[in-house]
């Protein structure tokens, strides 16, 4: 074992004392220029390696340094985990490791590791697994194999966890926004572009959002769940504090939101359409007939209604709204407390062409038009607020089977028609309600907590159940079974 050089000899080392070369490890100390002997630093890069303990390590937090607050240059202590910034000299990254004997540091940004406070940059294989945890890497054939098959892996709490079935936590009331990653990273193109793309040069917000994505799907991880908080502090900054950690939130106006905030970000045009992978992904187009109506009485006062003109319109879309049926306000005794459904199909009929619905004085019809997204998203509109501004929540179940939607039908022109065939869907994600009554101090006494969740599909018909850091299985047939409030359909390849 070398004997480690005195502080005197490393207090200003040349480049290339401060960086390992593998084509040293056979050569000896050189004299310097001062004609003092450099020392090889390869002979000294395992040293305090035994100190790194991994279970403390934890990457998934913002990158700001924890003495100054600041977010440049930042290195994380292997040893204790904590973020600082800089390593020269009096930088807090410089004086936590001669306060505390914690001495390896890996730069966040580069994921170069190296040894303070003597400066030198260390190239052992042995950590190799610590920087792949940082920003994992994918190639096309990890991503096929991803396709292909998922077995489940350990952590190093010996805890088994499927790679892109990992619980995320729930900092404080971010649920809303997990149940939308999770679903996200479900979406096929979606996933592989952010495993796949170099994004160092997009805005934060596409990093932040790729880095989650691959540690989600990271088969080497340290730990079973991931922790969405980088995401979250990028996505208060960029909506101005309306969507945050500390307040629940619409998943599915989150959802509108993110898509096109991500659209923007990767270079997506305002009005031109699909000029993004978000777009390409899931925008489709509706026509919308609008038709006035104005009441007036005849000459013997009958109320008769005029029909104006229909004014026809095209517009794109991103996410369908679904609308339930008013629950009903009494039942009878033989009805109890039973819950009312629906069928999935009954509420798709918004969109055939011919039912219309009444807005104030307008007569609205809705048609799909040809061709649709290659995933479809569908959002049932439970909530509302009524004059006193009181939220009331529609709970109607809506039915559905998880394969064969048949959209067909609802689209202009059919499909037949252009040489399509039928236009068949299979869901591959599906975000739930749940409400649990909570005691608190107020006026009130008993408040509504919102809890989400969601299911997404493993395979061929294997479905997850998602809550925060709780995953297990579920069975398909119980998944018609809860309140649905965001769904994702594939069309299906035929």
């Amino acid at each position: 074992m070398p004997k480690r050089p005195s502080s005197g000899e490393l207090s200003s080392p040349s480049p290339k004392k401060a960086r390992l070369n593998s084509e040293s490890l056979s050569e000896s100390a050189s004299p310097s220029a001062n004609g003092a002997a450099e020392f090889n630093a390869d002979l000294y890069s395992d040293l305090y390696l035994d100190t790194i303990s991994r279970k403390n390590l934890d990457f998934d937090f913002e990158k700001q340094c924890s003495v100054t607050l600041t977010t440049v240059n930042i290195y994380a202590c292997l040893v204790c985990g904590r973020y600082f910034s800089g390593r020269g000299r009096q930088t807090p990254a410089y004086l936590h490791a001669l306060d505390l004997n914690h001495h390896v540091f890996i730069n966040l940004s580069t994921k170069k590791i190296y040894i303070l406070p003597d400066g030198y940059e260390v190239l052992n294989r042995s950590v190799e697994d610590i920087k792949y945890v940082v920003e994992p890497t994918y190639t096309p054939e990890d991503v096929r194999r991803l396709s292909a098959s998922n077995p489940a892996v350990v952590d190093l709490w010996g805890r088994e966890y499927i790679p892109g079935f990992m619980g995320i936590n729930n900092i404080k009331s971010n649920d809303y926004v997990n149940v939308i990653v999770q679903i996200l990273s479900h979406v096929t193109p979606i996933r592989d572009y952010f495993l796949l793309s170099n994004l160092t040069a997009k805005p934060a917000i596409i990093q932040t959002f790729a880095s989650l994505i691959r540690k989600l799907w990271n088969k080497r991880a340290f730990k079973s769940h991931v922790s969405p908080h980088e995401l979250i502090q990028t996505i208060t900054s960029r909506s101005s504090k309306r969507f945050t950690l500390t307040a629940q939130n619409d998943p599915a106006e989150f959802l509108g939101w993110f898509l096109n905030t991500l659209h923007l970000s990767l270079g997506g045009h305002r009005s031109k359409p699909k000029t993004s992978l978000i777009q390409q992904t899931f925008q489709g187009r509706l026509r919308i007939e609008s038709q006035h109506i104005t009441p007036r009485a005849d000459a013997s006062d009958r109320l008769r209604f005029e029909d104006a003109e229909i004014d026809s319109k095209v517009v794109p879309f991103i996410i369908l709204t679904l609308d339930l049926p008013p629950a009903p306000l009494f039942q009878d005794d033989a009805e109890g407390n039973l819950i009312p459904q629906v069928s999935l199909w009954s509420v798709l009929q918004k969109y055939n062409g011919i039912t219309a619905q009444e807005r104030a004085n307008t007569r609205v019809r809705y048609r799909l038009l040809h061709p649709l997204p290659e995933y479809v998203i569908m959002h049932i509109k439970r909530f509302q607020r009524n004059k006193f501004l009181d939220e009331t929540r529609n709970q109607t179940i809506v039915t559905f089977g998880t394969e064969g939607l048949d959209l067909a039908p609802l689209v202009e022109p059919q499909p037949v028609e252009v040489g399509r065939g039928r236009e068949v869907y299979d869901l591959v994600g599906n975000v739930t309600y749940e409400g649990v009554k909570v005691r608190d101090d107020s006026v009130e006494g008993e408040q509504e907590r919102k809890m989400w969740k969601v299911q997404v599909l493993e395979g061929e018909g294997k479905w997850w159940e998602m809550q925060d850091l709780w995953v297990e299985r579920v069975d398909r047939e119980l998944l018609a079974a809860r309140e649905s409030y965001i769904m994702v359909w594939r069309r299906r390849v035929e």
